[in-house]
């Protein structure tokens, strides 16, 4: 598989006003924090094996979530959201089963993404009581 350019895929996504809306909120940033890039890689790639990888995946265009995980936001971000997306933005060929290759390069998409939009939140202070005093 040839893969395109990733400056180019960001610029001509980016052109896309539904595209370029998606970001990640502070949910979906502590969850990166606390989780790590390497599981949330591994969280991608589950997703892309279970409901994008087979040739014609269970209610394909409405299996992907708009909200909930970092990688569904920038499923939806990054056009690898369903099989139709994955036809028309990048050249990957609906109705066949993705090769590992295939697999690797959307998670690749997927994480560059995930990994440009985190911002890392401050860590909760742990010390203060949150108890208030009664009197």
């Amino acid at each position: 598989m040839t893969r395109p350019d990733p400056n180019a895929l960001a610029q001509k996504l980016a052109r896309s006003p539904f595209r370029a809306r998606f970001q990640l909120g502070a949910r979906e940033n502590a969850m990166i924090d606390r989780h790590g890039q390497e599981r949330i890689a591994g969280h991608a790639g589950d997703f892309i094996r279970n409901r994008l990888a087979p040739a014609e995946p269970y209610r394909d265009g409405r299996q992907t979530p708009m909200r909930g995980h970092p990688v569904f936001i920038a499923q939806h971000a990054t056009a690898t959201c369903c099989r139709g997306c994955l036809a028309s933005w990048h050249g990957i060929p609906a109705g066949r089963a993705l090769d590992i290759e295939q697999q690797r390069y959307i998670r690749d998409v997927l994480m560059n993404w995930i990994l440009q939009q985190h911002t890392p939140q401050p860590a909760a202070d742990i010390t203060a009581d949150p108890q208030r005093p009664l009197f």
